[in-house]
């Protein structure tokens, strides 16, 4: 059964992204008040992450009451943003904290977003301790900017995702090598790359990556737009924990006393209003402009696709996952006509998908982490499979066995208890 908010004692976050974070003010309204522990990153995340969510779902309930005569109460406000962001403590890597009697906490770097982290619960059993890892979302080896995960040691058991439990991800190379290709021919013919893209993460490491493309002299300096006002915080954020990044990723070697610049250039500008996003919208010439939202469901991209969907010499580039029924799935699958905003507009121009771009590890990676662990772990009992559709579960729990690790796909409600 759920626990009632006030028998909770705390709450150890792993990371910002919505699917983890997004009912943090849902808990304060029905009346939470412990701590909610994260990275000082992920706290300044989701200080933008959940005020957004704030502002759709009201968006949402007045479009609803307005339209179809529906009353609908938002799951929170930014009251309750603001209550769960004071509630909030930043709890650096490495560190260990106590979370409730008997039990403490630590926070390693699960490298897939900022701030992302796996979390290690370590408790006593009698005369033993004893160590669960729960391991977040675990990122990618090289992605840019983003360190590289960092596997838990001496654990019993562990909590893992399973996302893409059954996929393998292009390399990091060639999708930033197609990147440069797709860019460069745009810019040839004259016309525009509009990405949408999700605002924190996927924004900066395609800013990233263009950044090293230019300099290495593989696409030409043309204007960079980010027309989407969380990306410009997320990216402010970005800027602010420049500690986090990756010492060993060359542009970050190349930028050591200047960190700021990798993302905030002569390349980049930010469209924080309307008349600026309607600058850019309407600006001749080559360009890339990225914008939210990732699925091209709402946000500024829509406006961009309204105008550049039809000219033969834009090109639409997809970098993330695209849901069915979404209009960013109506994309990738070269429908002849997509509908913005009510209009019918004709696809005329390129379409090109990468799929390289993943914050997320891939089978491979997830193997490669789990077995680090157990390496780092002789008492190591257990593996649990969560977070994951049901055919990347099996894959992963498959590809698991035939390495002589135990694991399970619990169902939702059922439980196990650790042995000592």
């Amino acid at each position: 059964m759920p626990a009632a908010p006030d028998a909770i004692d705390a709450v150890v976050l792993s990371h910002a992204h919505i699917d983890h974070a997004g009912r943090l003010p849902y808990l304060v309204r029905q009346g939470y008040r412990g701590p909610i522990y994260a990275t000082p990153a992920t706290r300044d995340l989701c200080r933008i992450m959940l005020a957004d969510a704030a502002h759709i779902q009201a968006k949402d309930a007045e479009f609803l009451a307005r339209r179809r005569r529906e009353h609908h109460d938002p799951l929170y406000d930014q009251n309750d943003v603001d209550r769960t962001i004071g509630l909030m403590r930043g709890i650096a890597y490495g560190t260990w904290f106590p979370i409730a009697s008997g039990l403490r906490a630590l926070f390693l770097d699960a490298g897939h977003i900022l701030g992302s982290a796996s979390i290690v619960i370590e408790w006593k059993a009698g005369a033993t301790v004893q160590r669960l890892a729960f391991s977040g979302d675990i990122g990618r080896k090289g992605l840019a900017i983003i360190r590289d995960p960092v596997p838990p040691e001496g654990v019993d058991a562990i909590v893992m995702e399973s996302t893409y439990g059954g996929r393998t991800h292009p390399a990091t190379a060639d999708a930033r090598r197609m990147l440069g290709e797709i860019i460069a021919t745009t810019a040839a013919r004259g016309g525009k790359v509009l990405i949408p893209a999700f605002a924190v993460g996927r924004t900066q490491e395609i800013i990233y990556a263009i950044h090293g493309l230019v300099r290495d002299g593989q696409v030409p300096e043309i204007p960079v737009v980010i027309d989407s006002p969380l990306a410009t915080e997320a990216t402010r954020i970005f800027v602010e924990h420049t500690e986090l990044y990756d010492q060993t990723e060359r542009l970050v070697r190349a930028f050591a006393e200047h960190p700021a610049r990798i993302l905030q250039n002569h390349l980049v500008s930010f469209a924080q209003t309307v008349d600026e996003s309607k600058d850019a919208m309407n600006r001749r010439g080559p360009m890339v402009v990225i914008a939210a939202s990732g699925m091209a469901e709402s946000g500024r991209i829509l406006h961009h696709l309204l105008h550049g969907a039809s000219d033969s010499k834009n090109t639409i580039l997809i970098v993330g996952f695209q849901a069915e029924h979404t209009l960013g799935r109506r994309i990738v699958e070269r429908r002849p006509v997509i509908r913005v905003y009510g209009e019918e507009v004709e696809l005329r121009a390129q379409v090109a998908v990468l799929n390289g771009y993943s914050a997320h590890a891939d089978q491979a990676g997830l193997l490669a982490w789990h077995e680090a662990v157990r390496r780092r772990s002789p008492r190591h009992q257990k593996t649990w499979l969560v977070h994951g559709e049901p055919d990347a579960q099996s894959a992963l729990q498959a590809a698991l066995e035939r390495l002589g690790a135990r694991s399970s796909c619990p169902a939702i409600g059922e439980s196990d208890g650790l042995v000592a």
